[in-house]
């Protein structure tokens, strides 16, 4: 195989089950899963060198590999998962070869850019704050978050484990739900009601919401009028901080000994964010618990047996691949006023290609409750 786009950190061969649900089917897996005999990098040369290889395979690529799929690489990821960008210093960017002047998304960025460029089947990613659903949006394809605590992450690097989920990329519904199989994920029936969050909405640019207007549409022949309703009172920026802060306290708390002894160099925007993590004060954090317990059950709250929840992935198309760290910064910062409800509640999303907005992919999403996979996938189906 090439890598025409950058996406692997390294390229082997490990054959899967002779028989299977998605026999046939090849993978590339996130660089922060353990495979059996390789080290586990992280998107961090420091990382490499301070690990031994692997002495067995994450459950979840574990899985797939039962399921009958050939694993043929690891795949790039940021620096410890710590971004939403897909850039990284010091392995270079994987390319969106959807809209190659734009980054892929992080940090499952080499999953996506070897899906998106037909290299692979499935990507095997991990979501923590949007780390599945942000790139699929930028590169085009379906991603989709799991619930949390569905798919066992044993295994495998940590970022903030209470946020932290598996979940994957594929270039079409029939083989996303060719690999849900692989985790136990069935067919089921489609939703009942369907949620439409304004405050959501209102964070994406106009010609993003604009873009979406025939799915959306899709939707309402199907399913009837969508429900509206307002996620936070007082704004989505109070629900983005508590987040920072609830994730980055646990991402220090992960991370801070290992960084602390060995001091690595990271490149971009990474370093500072672990620098702000390690600042956060137990008052902080003890705000942030609080706020999210509040969070969740606001959402666990609008989620009756068969509600799915639709809302754009992210406020619009990727940056571009020379935009500054402030401009994309600015970015990851609107975009996680969309994606954090879903990693406050544990809750699955899925993504779906939506249209281009300026050049670039964009993506409706799906979310549903708890254990709500089959749902997503089923209403999908519905909607084409």
């Amino acid at each position: 195989m090439e890598d025409t786009v950058n996406a692997f950190q390294s390229i082997f061969e490990v054959a899967g089950a002779p028989s299977g649900l998605i026999a046939g089917k090849m993978f590339g897996s996130k660089d922060l899963f353990d495979v059996e005999g390789h080290v586990t990098g992280c998107g961090n040369p420091d990382w490499a060198a301070s690990h031994a290889a692997a002495t067995s395979h994450a459950p979840p690529v574990a899985a797939l590999l039962a399921a009958g799929a050939r694993l043929v690489g690891k795949t790039h990821t940021d620096e410890l998962a710590y971004s939403l960008m897909g850039v990284n210093d010091h392995y270079g960017t994987p390319i969106n070869s959807a809209a190659p002047d734009r980054v892929p998304g992080g940090s499952s960025s080499g999953s996506v850019a070897a899906t998106a460029a037909g290299l692979v089947d499935i990507g095997l990613g991990s979501d923590t704050g949007g780390s599945v659903r942000m790139p699929a949006s930028f590169c085009g394809v379906w991603g989709i978050r799991t619930t949390h605590g569905r798919i066992a992450l044993d295994r495998t690097m940590p970022l903030a484990p209470s946020f932290d989920t598996v979940g994957w990329f594929a270039r079409d519904l029939d083989t996303m739900q060719m690999a849900a199989g692989a985790f136990g994920i069935r067919r089921s029936d489609p939703a009942t009601r369907i949620l439409f969050p304004v405050d959501a909405w209102a964070r994406a640019s106009s010609a993003t919401v604009a873009v979406m207007d025939t799915m959306l549409t899709r939707l309402q022949k199907r399913f009837g009028a969508l429900t509206p309703v307002l996620l936070a009172d007082n704004g989505m920026t109070e629900w983005r901080e508590a987040f920072r802060l609830h994730q980055g306290y646990e991402v220090w708390r992960v991370h801070g000994d290992w960084i602390t002894k060995t001091n690595p160099t990271f490149g971009g925007g990474i370093g500072a964010r672990f620098a702000m993590a390690k600042g956060i004060t137990d008052d902080e954090f003890a705000w942030a618990k609080a706020k999210r317990k509040e969070i969740t059950d606001e959402l666990l709250g609008l989620f009756d047996e068969g509600t799915v929840m639709v809302l754009p992935t992210s406020p619009g198309p990727a940056p571009l691949r020379d935009s500054d760290q402030a401009t994309q910064d600015d970015f990851r910062a609107r975009a996680l006023e969309m994606l954090c409800p879903a990693g406050h509640a544990g809750l699955p999303q899925l993504s779906i290609p939506a249209g281009h907005v300026d050049g670039g992919p964009v993506g409706l999403s799906l979310m549903g409750p708890r254990g709500g996979e089959e749902l997503l996938l089923a209403t999908a189906a519905e909607i084409g």
